[in-house]
């Protein structure tokens, strides 16, 4: 018996790849050794393979056994060595699956998917911004790169990613080139938890994140969040896409509310898809020529069209024709968008 025991725990020492390929050569000799020795037994191979796997994982069914001696003694030894070895195996698989669970956890798996959102360094805004965009799409994956130990939200389609921003394997592991877009958001702490006080000081960490991004990643779609208007300058060379000054957005909206009492609510309602109309974006159909043919064709299907690109002038335009790169913005409930959306 402890020369059992030591033959197991040599096994539970040595590499997962060996372990597995001495499990499968085990079962298929076993399996064909069984279907030899007792041909009329068994039938066939297949029901060879059944009884070898029934009784090394203690399944028995007992709609199989061996009759003759040399059968018999290929399942006591399947009994002494086959159970043992396949517990070994089976542990080793859960080991690895922990293994695997941890990684993704801590952010040490490189991601492999296309067409994903990434999202720069965790904050507040960052955590509803992966809520907005789990909300709005039930398949889009989306990766957060950050430098906590571990995931801080978790979700089957959120992959973290462990690491500094402004290094490129880090960029790497996060598949950047093939990403759909990247969300740079302002990080106010350092690495020592200390909190940045100065906006320019965040501004001008964001400014690194992006000058790398851009520099290498030119074809992603970028979205930097800024602290301060007056940096916006300092981004011009970078070639962001686009900026979102949260503390003005917050300020108009509210002295706009004040103004018009309810228009927050109605800004709010076209930025979630939480319920009723949403802005949704649409392509140049080919049966329209100008804008008051589109206006006047979505009308009729249950949208209103209130822009091309940021173009909000589309009523003093309508006889004008539509340039094909046309991005319209519509207002309308998400069926009435996937219906008009697959028309062309």
């Amino acid at each position: 018996m402890f020369y059992f025991s030591k033959f197991f725990l040599k096994l539970l020492r040595m590499n997962n790849k060996f372990i597995f390929v001495v499990a499968i050569v085990f079962i298929v000799l076993s399996s064909v050794s069984a279907y030899l020795l007792e041909k009329e037994t068994f039938g066939s191979l297949f029901n060879g393979l059944w009884w070898v796997m029934t009784t090394v994982t203690t399944t028995g069914y007992g709609d199989y056994a061996p009759k003759t001696v040399a059968g018999k003694c290929l399942g006591m030894f399947l009994y002494i060595f086959g159970i043992g070895l396949i517990s070994v195996t089976i542990s080793k698989v859960i080991d690895s699956l922990f293994v695997y669970r941890q990684r993704k956890e801590e952010g040490k798996l490189r991601y492999q998917g296309e067409q994903h959102f990434v999202i720069v360094d965790w904050s507040k805004n960052a955590e509803l911004a992966i809520q907005e965009i789990l909300n709005t799409d039930s398949e889009t994956e989306i990766v957060l790169i950050d430098t906590l130990e571990k995931t801080p939200i978790v979700h089957n389609r959120v992959h973290y990613i462990q690491g500094n921003p402004t290094l490129i394997e880090t960029l790497e592991k996060a598949n950047m080139k093939k990403a759909r877009s990247v969300f740079i958001f302002a990080n106010e702490t350092t690495e020592d938890h200390a909190m940045l006080r100065d906006p320019s000081f965040v501004d001008g960490k964001t400014l690194l994140v992006a000058t790398t991004i851009e520099r290498n990643y030119r074809n992603v779609h970028s979205v930097v969040e800024i602290k301060n208007r007056e940096n916006m300058q300092n981004f011009l060379h970078v070639n962001v896409n686009e900026f979102i000054i949260g503390s003005e957005t917050i300020s108009q909206l509210a002295v706009r509310s004040a103004f018009s009492p309810g228009s927050s609510r109605i800004v709010s309602q076209l930025l979630t898809r939480q319920s009723g109309d949403n802005l949704h974006v649409l392509g140049k159909r080919k049966s329209w020529s100008t804008y008051r043919d589109a206006f006047e064709h979505l009308l009729q299907e249950g949208a209103t069209l209130i822009s091309d690109g940021d173009q909000l002038n589309i009523n003093r335009k309508l006889d004008q024709l539509i340039p094909e790169d046309a991005r319209l913005f519509v207002i309308c409930d998400i069926d009435t968008y996937e219906r008009i959306s697959t028309r062309t």
